[in-house]
């Protein structure tokens, strides 16, 4: 998932790069023609309209000439300029009355302004297929200008045309000259081959990624190591005088930057010529200091900055945990950077991190019981509202009014929605242990978790057994070797069970298998004391990293040396943890058409019996009349049944 939001964030994408004719006189620095980029050279031949960004240079250059333009492109601005707000934007345009001519049709094509064009991405400027693109279509039918399919679904005519959805699936090209016929991407190279040959564009590469801007304008952060001079410019501080120390006599009592009013450290001599100078005032967005700190931290005591051999021995970094709310940020970013110093020779590692794990959130419902005078909810926190079943619905009441509350969304728990629940009401309530518990097991670790009061009791209650267990230990119980044996190959699948939970991230899955684990205890009342021990001193080494506190009770409780937090982890015996029975699919033909149910370790012969013997094998058999003429056992795996 991160890699594919990083993917999408840099936005690589490979198209053509081309400049088309005026037809009449250029604006002003644009004689050579309008310059677009587009992915879809396939559709040139269903060109409609040329679109300008409300930023271009061209755009910019009419509204200096014309108040209208100039009020048109304001309107656009208020709009935002994200992609996301241009997306549910309503499309306007506004026609320049420039026109372009068809690079192979020779036919005159419009240049619009149009508020759903990027400036930032290709060159701002487009030819617009509506027939194939929704945005253009959009525009084109508010605009009654002209929609000219030349893509058409397998089996579609001629005659196919496009109503309020453009057509974007695969197809072949019609309606377009010499690309008629060949399949998209053999359209597209044609069409640039064509315009290369011509000398009017080529095929390019281009990426949405944006050039990242590192200065911020307050006191927290690196400073930025660059003096400003009037008669030298920007200077580098000498590497002598790195680094750059922040001063400790700054004041926060006015807005603003406080090194930008410093008395005196902004003031130096230019390292260059000597005469005053001014340091930079910006310092450094963290996130460059979380781009490669961990590289440091590989010898934090180094005289450089990064000790290249101490890097190589312990990066990358083996396992990062984190939001997901990083990908395109600071994972991206430490990716940027460390390739950086690779290149630079300063580390001879090119990736930062071996795994990555994204952390979910906890969630709550909303509560709002009014408007305030803005028009937002009038939250309610959870711990006033009261919510009780009426005719199957759930009907909510603020506790402290007695008014009708309104249960809004399932959001990320924040103060300003006031759908927070204190942790310490839940271990003031609960315990500490209980809370930690609920939240490990509700959801897999990498989903978010809905809060729940009836969860984190059932938790609650789980302690409670637990410790009951433990409190209940009879050190004196005899042996019973048959419930015995039993407990202790449950013990050692439950250590199998939890350890691969814990290793794996599946956390709740770890947890499901305590609740199981205590369960078999309790079900093996009749244990001895040694084979009861050897469970309950397993549980509560499980349990350690999930409950430490009651883990340490229970450690206690049972009479063992030391703490528990001190106690190796149990190791499972493979023999004792492996299942009594395994489940054997049956296979005629290279198909599965039965499995068999049998002890482990059984020997061929009761394997092929219960293989023969099993009915949807037979009545498979008899259905295709098929006779057995070999059988092939895979002991424990698998059974083979050779048939003709």
């Amino acid at each position: 998932k991160v890699r594919l939001m990083q993917e999408n964030w840099i936005g690589r994408s490979k198209g053509l790069q081309m400049k088309w004719a005026w037809a009449g006189a250029a604006p002003a620095g644009f004689d050579d023609g309008l310059e677009i980029y587009t992915t879809r050279p396939d559709t040139l031949f269903g060109a409609s309209f040329m679109g300008l960004a409300p930023d271009h240079p061209i755009s910019k250059q009419l509204a200096e000439a014309d108040p209208k333009v100039a009020a048109f492109v304001a309107e656009c601005r208020k709009g935002g300029a994200s992609q996301a707000d241009i997306e549910q934007a309503e499309k306007i345009g506004w026609d320049t009355g420039l026109k372009v001519v068809h690079p192979f049709t020779g036919a005159e094509v419009s240049v619009w302004i149009a508020n759903f064009i990027l400036s930032d991405y290709g060159t701002g400027a487009i030819f617009a297929c509506p027939a194939h693109d929704q945005r253009d279509l959009d525009f084109a039918r508010k605009y009654d200008l002209p929609v000219i399919p030349v893509v058409r679904p397998e089996g579609a005519g001629d005659d196919f045309a496009v109503a309020d959805e453009a057509y974007t699936g695969p197809g072949s090209i019609f309606h377009s000259d010499f690309l008629n016929g060949l399949d998209i991407e053999t359209a597209k190279a044609e069409a640039i081959r064509r315009i290369e040959a011509a000398g009017t564009g080529e095929g390019a590469t281009i990426y949405r990624l944006r050039d990242w801007g590192v200065s911020r304008q307050r006191y927290w952060g690196c400073p930025i190591p660059v003096i400003h001079c009037e008669a030298c410019g920007v200077v580098p501080v000498p590497a002598d005088q790195l680094p750059v120390e922040l001063p400790k006599d700054v004041t926060f009592d006015v807005p603003g930057n406080p090194l930008d009013r410093h008395p005196t450290w902004k003031h130096v001599d230019c390292p260059s010529c000597g005469a005053s100078a001014r340091r930079e005032t910006d310092t450094l967005d963290t996130f460059v200091d979380s781009s490669w700190y961990f590289a440091r931290f590989a010898d934090p005591k180094a005289a450089e900055p990064i000790n290249k051999a101490a890097a190589a021995k312990w990066l990358p970094v083996d396992q990062y945990i984190g939001g997901v709310e990083h990908a395109v940020l600071h994972l991206l970013y430490a990716r940027f950077i460390t390739r950086a110093l690779s290149d630079a020779g300063l580390m001879d590692v090119k990736e930062p991190f071996a795994g990555l794990f994204t952390q979910g959130m906890v969630v709550h419902e909303t509560y709002f019981d009014g408007h305030e005078d803005s028009g937002k909810p009038r939250w309610v926190e959870p711990s006033d509202v009261r919510i009780e079943t009426v005719d199957g619905k759930r009907v909510a009441t603020r506790l402290s009014t007695g008014a009708p509350v309104t249960i809004g969304d399932i959001e990320k728990m924040s103060k300003s929605k006031k759908n927070v629940v204190a942790p310490q009401d839940i271990i003031a309530a609960y315990g500490v242990d209980a809370g930690r518990l609920f939240i490990l097991s509700d959801s897999p670790p990498e989903r978010d978790i809905q809060w729940s009061t009836g969860g984190v009791e059932g938790a609650a209650r789980f302690v409670q057994r637990v410790w009951g267990e433990y409190a209940s230990f009879n050190p004196a119980a005899p042996a019973n070797a048959d419930v015995d044996a039993a407990l202790i190959r449950e013990t050692h699948k439950a250590i199998k069970a939890v350890s691969e939970g814990v290793e794996h991230f599946r956390f709740n899955s770890a947890v499901a298998k305590l609740y199981a684990f205590l369960a078999t205890i309790r079900q093996h009342d009749k244990a001895g004391a040694e084979a009861k021990k050897t469970a309950l001193s397993a549980l509560a080494r499980l349990m350690a990293p999930f409950t430490p506190h009651l883990a340490e009770e229970c450690w206690t409780q049972l009479g063992e040396a030391g703490m528990v937090l001190d106690a190796a982890w149990p190791v499972y015996d493979p023999a004792l943890a492996a299942d009594d029975q395994v489940t054997l699919p049956v296979q005629i033909g290279g198909k599965r058409r039965g499995e068999v149910v049998l002890p482990r370790g059984s020997d061929n012969a009761t394997v092929e019996a219960a293989a023969l013997a099993n009915p949807t094998v037979q009545a498979y058999l008899a259905a295709n009349n098929l006779s057995i003429r070999k059988v092939i056992v895979v002991p424990d795996r698998i059974v083979n049944l050779v048939a003709g």
